[in-house]
Protein backbone atom coordinates (compact mmCIF):
# COMPACT_ATOMS: atom_id res chain seq x y z
CA UNK A 1 0.00 0.00 0.00
CA UNK A 2 2.86 2.38 0.76
CA UNK A 3 4.32 1.74 -2.72
CA UNK A 4 0.92 2.29 -4.35
CA UNK A 5 0.40 5.51 -2.39
CA UNK A 6 3.85 6.85 -3.28
CA UNK A 7 3.27 5.99 -6.94
CA UNK A 8 -0.12 7.73 -6.90
CA UNK A 9 1.37 10.90 -5.40
CA UNK A 10 4.23 10.84 -7.92
CA UNK A 11 1.88 10.47 -10.89
CA UNK A 12 -0.44 13.20 -9.58
CA UNK A 13 2.49 15.60 -9.28
CA UNK A 14 3.77 14.68 -12.75
CA UNK A 15 0.27 15.18 -14.19
CA UNK A 16 0.03 18.66 -12.64
CA UNK A 17 3.54 19.46 -13.86
CA UNK A 18 2.56 18.33 -17.35
CA UNK A 19 -0.32 20.82 -17.40
CA UNK A 20 2.03 23.63 -16.31
CA UNK A 21 4.51 22.58 -19.00
CA UNK A 22 1.76 22.87 -21.61
CA UNK A 23 0.76 26.27 -20.24
CA UNK A 24 4.38 27.50 -20.33
CA UNK A 25 4.90 26.27 -23.90
CA UNK A 26 1.62 27.74 -25.18
CA UNK A 27 2.31 31.07 -23.47
CA UNK A 28 5.77 31.22 -25.06
CA UNK A 29 4.32 30.49 -28.52
CA UNK A 30 1.66 33.17 -28.11
CA UNK A 31 4.04 35.86 -26.81
CA UNK A 32 6.79 35.17 -29.35
CA UNK A 33 4.28 35.45 -32.19
CA UNK A 34 2.72 38.68 -30.98
CA UNK A 35 3.82 42.32 -30.72
CA UNK A 36 5.45 41.31 -27.42
CA UNK A 37 8.03 39.16 -29.25
CA UNK A 38 10.86 41.65 -28.63
CA UNK A 39 10.13 41.56 -24.88
CA UNK A 40 10.28 37.75 -24.89
CA UNK A 41 13.63 37.71 -26.69
CA UNK A 42 14.95 40.53 -24.52
CA UNK A 43 13.97 38.59 -21.40
CA UNK A 44 15.90 35.51 -22.53
CA UNK A 45 18.91 37.57 -23.68
CA UNK A 46 19.23 39.47 -20.38
CA UNK A 47 22.80 39.14 -19.18
CA UNK A 48 23.13 37.78 -15.65
CA UNK A 49 26.53 38.02 -13.96
CA UNK A 50 27.74 36.19 -10.86
CA UNK A 51 31.24 37.06 -9.66
CA UNK A 52 33.39 36.20 -6.66
CA UNK A 53 36.88 37.67 -6.99
CA UNK A 54 38.43 36.49 -10.24
CA UNK A 55 35.72 33.88 -10.76
CA UNK A 56 33.08 35.27 -13.10
CA UNK A 57 30.09 33.62 -14.75
CA UNK A 58 28.48 35.90 -17.34
CA UNK A 59 25.64 34.31 -19.31
CA UNK A 60 22.28 35.30 -20.81
CA UNK A 61 19.25 34.31 -18.74
CA UNK A 62 18.39 31.48 -21.18
CA UNK A 63 21.68 29.73 -20.41
CA UNK A 64 21.27 30.26 -16.67
CA UNK A 65 17.97 28.41 -17.00
CA UNK A 66 19.39 25.65 -19.23
CA UNK A 67 22.73 25.22 -17.44
CA UNK A 68 21.79 26.25 -13.90
CA UNK A 69 18.17 25.51 -13.05
CA UNK A 70 18.18 22.39 -15.20
CA UNK A 71 21.07 21.09 -13.09
CA UNK A 72 18.47 20.85 -10.30
CA UNK A 73 16.22 18.87 -12.65
CA UNK A 74 19.09 16.48 -13.34
CA UNK A 75 19.83 16.34 -9.61
CA UNK A 76 16.24 15.16 -9.09
CA UNK A 77 16.58 12.57 -11.87
CA UNK A 78 19.80 11.31 -10.27
CA UNK A 79 18.11 11.03 -6.87
CA UNK A 80 15.19 9.09 -8.40
CA UNK A 81 17.51 6.76 -10.32
CA UNK A 82 19.65 6.03 -7.23
CA UNK A 83 16.57 5.38 -5.08
CA UNK A 84 15.07 3.07 -7.71
CA UNK A 85 18.36 1.18 -8.13
CA UNK A 86 18.91 0.68 -4.39
CA UNK A 87 15.38 0.26 -3.09
CA UNK A 88 12.86 0.49 -5.94
CA UNK A 89 11.86 -1.08 -9.23
CA UNK A 90 15.41 -1.07 -10.62
CA UNK A 91 16.68 -3.07 -7.63
CA UNK A 92 14.88 -6.19 -8.87
CA UNK A 93 16.48 -7.54 -12.08
CA UNK A 94 13.25 -9.33 -13.04
CA UNK A 95 11.36 -6.02 -13.01
CA UNK A 96 13.98 -4.21 -15.09
CA UNK A 97 13.91 -6.55 -18.10
CA UNK A 98 10.67 -5.38 -19.74
CA UNK A 99 10.99 -1.59 -19.26
CA UNK A 100 14.73 -1.87 -19.94
CA UNK A 101 14.16 -3.61 -23.28
CA UNK A 102 11.42 -1.09 -24.14
CA UNK A 103 13.68 1.85 -23.27
CA UNK A 104 16.51 0.51 -25.44
CA UNK A 105 14.14 0.08 -28.38
CA UNK A 106 12.71 3.52 -27.72
CA UNK A 107 16.14 5.12 -27.97
CA UNK A 108 17.66 3.05 -30.80
CA UNK A 109 14.86 3.12 -33.40
CA UNK A 110 14.18 6.91 -33.24
CA UNK A 111 17.90 7.59 -33.63
CA UNK A 112 18.04 5.30 -36.68
CA UNK A 113 15.02 6.98 -38.27
CA UNK A 114 16.54 10.43 -37.71
CA UNK A 115 19.86 9.22 -39.16
CA UNK A 116 18.12 7.75 -42.22
CA UNK A 117 16.44 11.10 -42.97
CA UNK A 118 19.52 13.23 -42.21
CA UNK A 119 22.62 11.14 -43.01
CA UNK A 120 23.38 13.29 -46.05
CA UNK A 121 23.83 16.41 -43.88
CA UNK A 122 26.68 16.32 -41.36
CA UNK A 123 25.47 19.45 -39.56
CA UNK A 124 21.97 18.01 -39.14
CA UNK A 125 23.32 14.72 -37.78
CA UNK A 126 24.18 16.48 -34.51
CA UNK A 127 20.50 16.20 -33.63
CA UNK A 128 20.32 12.39 -33.77
CA UNK A 129 19.65 12.11 -30.00
CA UNK A 130 16.75 14.59 -29.91
CA UNK A 131 13.96 12.05 -30.64
CA UNK A 132 15.39 9.43 -28.26
CA UNK A 133 13.95 11.15 -25.16
CA UNK A 134 10.66 10.62 -23.32
CA UNK A 135 9.10 13.35 -21.14
CA UNK A 136 8.02 11.52 -17.97
CA UNK A 137 5.85 14.41 -16.75
CA UNK A 138 3.87 14.69 -19.98
CA UNK A 139 3.58 10.95 -20.60
CA UNK A 140 2.46 10.10 -17.05
CA UNK A 141 0.21 13.16 -17.05
CA UNK A 142 -1.65 11.97 -20.15
CA UNK A 143 -1.88 8.43 -18.77
CA UNK A 144 -3.20 9.77 -15.45
CA UNK A 145 -6.16 11.33 -17.31
CA UNK A 146 -7.49 7.80 -17.82
CA UNK A 147 -7.62 7.19 -14.07
CA UNK A 148 -8.44 3.69 -12.88
CA UNK A 149 -9.13 2.45 -16.39
CA UNK A 150 -5.36 1.93 -16.70
CA UNK A 151 -3.82 -0.65 -14.32
CA UNK A 152 -1.19 0.55 -11.86
CA UNK A 153 1.25 -1.98 -13.33
CA UNK A 154 1.13 -0.16 -16.70
CA UNK A 155 1.79 3.22 -15.06
CA UNK A 156 4.69 1.64 -13.19
CA UNK A 157 5.99 0.19 -16.48
CA UNK A 158 5.91 3.65 -18.09
CA UNK A 159 7.53 5.32 -15.07
CA UNK A 160 10.38 2.77 -14.94
CA UNK A 161 10.84 2.97 -18.72
CA UNK A 162 11.04 6.77 -18.57
CA UNK A 163 13.58 6.68 -15.71
CA UNK A 164 15.81 4.29 -17.69
CA UNK A 165 15.29 6.53 -20.73
CA UNK A 166 16.43 9.56 -18.69
CA UNK A 167 19.52 7.63 -17.59
CA UNK A 168 20.25 6.88 -21.25
CA UNK A 169 19.88 10.58 -22.09
CA UNK A 170 22.35 11.48 -19.33
CA UNK A 171 24.91 9.05 -20.77
CA UNK A 172 24.35 10.42 -24.29
CA UNK A 173 24.85 14.01 -23.12
CA UNK A 174 28.03 13.06 -21.24
CA UNK A 175 29.52 11.17 -24.19
CA UNK A 176 28.41 13.17 -27.23
CA UNK A 177 27.58 16.74 -26.20
CA UNK A 178 30.73 18.16 -24.68
CA UNK A 179 32.81 21.05 -25.94
CA UNK A 180 36.56 21.64 -25.62
CA UNK A 181 37.67 20.34 -22.25
CA UNK A 182 39.61 22.27 -19.59
CA UNK A 183 42.01 19.95 -17.76
CA UNK A 184 42.27 22.20 -14.71
CA UNK A 185 38.49 22.50 -14.31
CA UNK A 186 38.12 18.73 -14.75
CA UNK A 187 40.73 18.08 -12.06
CA UNK A 188 38.93 20.44 -9.66
CA UNK A 189 35.63 18.72 -10.48
CA UNK A 190 37.24 15.34 -9.79
CA UNK A 191 38.50 16.67 -6.44
CA UNK A 192 34.97 17.82 -5.54
CA UNK A 193 33.61 14.41 -6.50
CA UNK A 194 36.24 12.73 -4.32
CA UNK A 195 35.20 14.91 -1.37
CA UNK A 196 31.53 14.00 -1.91
CA UNK A 197 32.32 10.28 -2.09
CA UNK A 198 34.51 10.62 1.02
CA UNK A 199 31.69 12.27 2.98
CA UNK A 200 29.34 9.49 1.94
CA UNK A 201 31.79 6.78 3.03
CA UNK A 202 32.47 8.55 6.35
CA UNK A 203 28.76 8.60 7.14
CA UNK A 204 28.03 12.31 6.80
CA UNK A 205 24.24 12.63 6.75
CA UNK A 206 23.69 16.40 6.87
CA UNK A 207 22.63 17.79 3.49
CA UNK A 208 24.35 21.19 3.82
CA UNK A 209 27.95 19.94 3.23
CA UNK A 210 26.86 17.97 0.16
CA UNK A 211 25.03 20.97 -1.31
CA UNK A 212 27.94 23.35 -0.68
CA UNK A 213 30.43 21.04 -2.39
CA UNK A 214 27.79 20.38 -5.07
CA UNK A 215 27.63 24.09 -5.98
CA UNK A 216 31.45 24.17 -6.30
CA UNK A 217 31.26 21.01 -8.42
CA UNK A 218 28.68 22.67 -10.70
CA UNK A 219 30.96 25.67 -11.26
CA UNK A 220 33.92 23.41 -12.06
CA UNK A 221 31.91 21.28 -14.47
CA UNK A 222 30.48 24.44 -16.10
CA UNK A 223 34.02 25.69 -16.74
CA UNK A 224 35.31 22.26 -17.83
CA UNK A 225 33.42 21.92 -21.12
CA UNK A 226 31.33 18.98 -19.90
CA UNK A 227 27.70 20.06 -19.68
CA UNK A 228 27.04 21.58 -16.26
CA UNK A 229 23.79 19.70 -15.64
CA UNK A 230 25.77 16.48 -15.23
CA UNK A 231 27.08 17.89 -11.95
CA UNK A 232 23.55 17.43 -10.60
CA UNK A 233 23.61 13.73 -11.44
CA UNK A 234 27.06 13.25 -9.90
CA UNK A 235 25.95 15.01 -6.71
CA UNK A 236 22.80 12.87 -6.50
CA UNK A 237 24.75 9.62 -6.69
CA UNK A 238 26.86 10.71 -3.69
CA UNK A 239 24.00 11.59 -1.33
CA UNK A 240 23.28 8.75 1.14
CA UNK A 241 20.04 6.78 0.97
CA UNK A 242 20.48 4.35 3.85
CA UNK A 243 21.46 5.88 7.22
CA UNK A 244 20.16 3.41 9.79
CA UNK A 245 17.50 4.96 12.01
CA UNK A 246 18.13 8.52 10.85
CA UNK A 247 16.07 10.18 8.07
CA UNK A 248 17.57 9.44 4.65
CA UNK A 249 19.18 12.60 3.18
CA UNK A 250 18.37 11.40 -0.35
CA UNK A 251 14.66 11.04 0.38
CA UNK A 252 14.57 14.36 2.24
CA UNK A 253 16.19 16.23 -0.66
CA UNK A 254 14.07 14.45 -3.28
CA UNK A 255 10.83 15.33 -1.52
CA UNK A 256 11.93 18.95 -1.02
CA UNK A 257 13.15 19.36 -4.60
CA UNK A 258 10.36 17.62 -6.51
CA UNK A 259 7.69 20.36 -6.16
CA UNK A 260 10.15 23.10 -7.16
CA UNK A 261 11.22 21.17 -10.26
CA UNK A 262 7.69 20.11 -11.21
CA UNK A 263 5.92 23.42 -10.60
CA UNK A 264 8.61 26.04 -11.28
CA UNK A 265 11.78 24.89 -13.04
CA UNK A 266 10.26 22.73 -15.79
CA UNK A 267 7.45 25.19 -16.67
CA UNK A 268 10.04 28.01 -16.80
CA UNK A 269 12.28 25.85 -19.00
CA UNK A 270 9.32 25.17 -21.31
CA UNK A 271 8.52 28.89 -21.48
CA UNK A 272 12.15 29.75 -22.28
CA UNK A 273 12.70 27.07 -24.92
CA UNK A 274 9.35 26.42 -26.62
CA UNK A 275 8.84 29.94 -28.03
CA UNK A 276 8.95 28.94 -31.69
CA UNK A 277 8.53 31.91 -34.01
CA UNK A 278 6.02 31.07 -36.74
CA UNK A 279 7.11 33.98 -38.91
CA UNK A 280 7.83 32.64 -42.38
CA UNK A 281 6.87 29.09 -41.39
CA UNK A 282 5.19 27.14 -44.20
CA UNK A 283 4.15 23.54 -44.74
CA UNK A 284 7.56 22.96 -46.32
CA UNK A 285 9.18 24.04 -43.05
CA UNK A 286 7.67 21.02 -41.29
CA UNK A 287 8.76 18.65 -44.06
CA UNK A 288 12.40 19.79 -43.82
CA UNK A 289 14.63 16.82 -43.01
CA UNK A 290 15.52 18.06 -39.49
CA UNK A 291 12.02 18.63 -38.03
CA UNK A 292 10.70 15.69 -40.07
CA UNK A 293 13.42 13.42 -38.69
CA UNK A 294 12.61 14.48 -35.13
CA UNK A 295 8.83 14.17 -35.53
CA UNK A 296 9.10 10.81 -37.31
CA UNK A 297 11.56 9.59 -34.69
CA UNK A 298 9.22 10.54 -31.84
CA UNK A 299 6.06 9.21 -33.47
CA UNK A 300 7.12 6.19 -35.49
CA UNK A 301 10.45 5.42 -33.83
CA UNK A 302 9.24 5.46 -30.23
CA UNK A 303 6.07 3.48 -30.97
CA UNK A 304 7.94 0.90 -33.04
CA UNK A 305 10.96 0.62 -30.74
CA UNK A 306 9.12 0.50 -27.41
CA UNK A 307 6.33 -1.81 -28.56
CA UNK A 308 8.61 -3.99 -30.71
CA UNK A 309 11.14 -4.71 -27.96
CA UNK A 310 8.33 -5.16 -25.41
CA UNK A 311 6.63 -7.72 -27.67
CA UNK A 312 9.94 -9.51 -28.32
CA UNK A 313 10.87 -9.68 -24.61
CA UNK A 314 7.49 -11.18 -23.75
CA UNK A 315 7.37 -13.61 -26.69
CA UNK A 316 10.80 -15.10 -25.98
CA UNK A 317 9.81 -15.54 -22.34
CA UNK A 318 12.21 -13.21 -20.52
CA UNK A 319 9.41 -10.91 -19.32
CA UNK A 320 5.66 -10.84 -18.75
CA UNK A 321 2.95 -8.43 -19.85
CA UNK A 322 2.18 -5.89 -17.07
CA UNK A 323 -0.48 -7.37 -14.80
CA UNK A 324 -4.00 -6.43 -15.83
CA UNK A 325 -2.89 -4.74 -19.07
CA UNK A 326 -3.65 -5.74 -22.67
CA UNK A 327 -1.62 -5.33 -25.83
CA UNK A 328 -3.68 -2.34 -26.98
CA UNK A 329 -2.86 -0.48 -23.78
CA UNK A 330 0.82 -1.34 -24.12
CA UNK A 331 0.81 0.01 -27.68
CA UNK A 332 -0.91 3.19 -26.48
CA UNK A 333 1.81 3.67 -23.87
CA UNK A 334 4.45 3.06 -26.55
CA UNK A 335 2.94 5.90 -28.57
CA UNK A 336 2.86 8.13 -25.46
CA UNK A 337 6.62 7.60 -25.15
CA UNK A 338 6.87 9.77 -28.26
CA UNK A 339 6.18 12.81 -26.08
CA UNK A 340 9.77 14.08 -25.99
CA UNK A 341 9.33 17.72 -25.05
CA UNK A 342 11.46 18.64 -21.99
CA UNK A 343 14.45 16.36 -22.56
CA UNK A 344 14.18 16.65 -26.36
CA UNK A 345 14.20 20.46 -26.12
CA UNK A 346 17.18 20.24 -23.79
CA UNK A 347 19.17 17.94 -26.09
CA UNK A 348 18.14 20.14 -29.03
CA UNK A 349 19.66 23.19 -27.31
CA UNK A 350 22.96 21.26 -27.09
CA UNK A 351 22.85 19.82 -30.61
CA UNK A 352 21.86 23.06 -32.37
CA UNK A 353 23.28 25.94 -30.35
CA UNK A 354 21.34 29.19 -30.87
CA UNK A 355 23.37 31.71 -32.84
CA UNK A 356 25.84 29.02 -33.91
CA UNK A 357 23.97 26.25 -35.71
CA UNK A 358 21.99 26.88 -38.89
CA UNK A 359 19.33 24.52 -37.57
CA UNK A 360 18.86 26.26 -34.20
CA UNK A 361 15.13 26.57 -33.62
CA UNK A 362 14.10 24.17 -36.36
CA UNK A 363 14.29 21.27 -33.93
CA UNK A 364 11.44 22.83 -31.95
CA UNK A 365 9.05 22.41 -34.87
CA UNK A 366 9.71 18.68 -34.95
CA UNK A 367 9.60 18.30 -31.15
CA UNK A 368 6.33 20.18 -30.71
CA UNK A 369 4.66 18.49 -33.68
CA UNK A 370 5.77 14.98 -32.74
CA UNK A 371 5.01 15.42 -29.03
CA UNK A 372 1.51 16.87 -29.53
CA UNK A 373 0.48 14.18 -32.01
CA UNK A 374 1.97 11.44 -29.80
CA UNK A 375 0.01 12.76 -26.80
CA UNK A 376 -3.32 12.88 -28.66
CA UNK A 377 -2.84 9.59 -30.49
CA UNK A 378 -1.43 7.77 -27.45
CA UNK A 379 -4.35 8.92 -25.30
CA UNK A 380 -6.91 7.85 -27.92
CA UNK A 381 -5.36 4.40 -28.40
CA UNK A 382 -4.96 3.74 -24.67
CA UNK A 383 -8.50 4.98 -23.94
CA UNK A 384 -9.97 2.76 -26.68
CA UNK A 385 -8.02 -0.28 -25.48
CA UNK A 386 -9.07 0.40 -21.87
CA UNK A 387 -12.73 0.82 -22.88
CA UNK A 388 -12.64 -2.43 -24.88
CA UNK A 389 -11.15 -4.25 -21.90
CA UNK A 390 -13.82 -2.81 -19.60
CA UNK A 391 -16.58 -3.95 -21.96
CA UNK A 392 -15.11 -7.46 -22.09
CA UNK A 393 -15.00 -7.56 -18.31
Amino acid sequence: MRIRGALTRFIQMEASSGLLLIAGAVLALIINNSPLSSLYQGFLDTQVVAQIGALKIDKPLLLWINDGLMALFFLLIGLEVKREVLAGQLSNPAQIVLPGAAAIGGMLVPALIYWWLNHHDSAALAGWAIPTATDIAFALGVLALLGNRVPTSLKLFLMTLAIIDDLGAIIIIALFYTSELSSMALLLAAACLAVLIGMNRLGVVRLAPYLIVGVILWVCVLKSGVHATLAGVALAFCIPLRTGNKPAPLATLEHALHPWVAYAILPLFAFANAGLSLKGVTLESFTHHVPMGIAAGLLLGKATGVFGLTWLAIKIGIAKLPSGANWGQVFGVAVLCGIGFTMSLFVGSLAFVPGVSEYAGEDRMGILTGSVIAALLGYAITAAASRKKSNLA
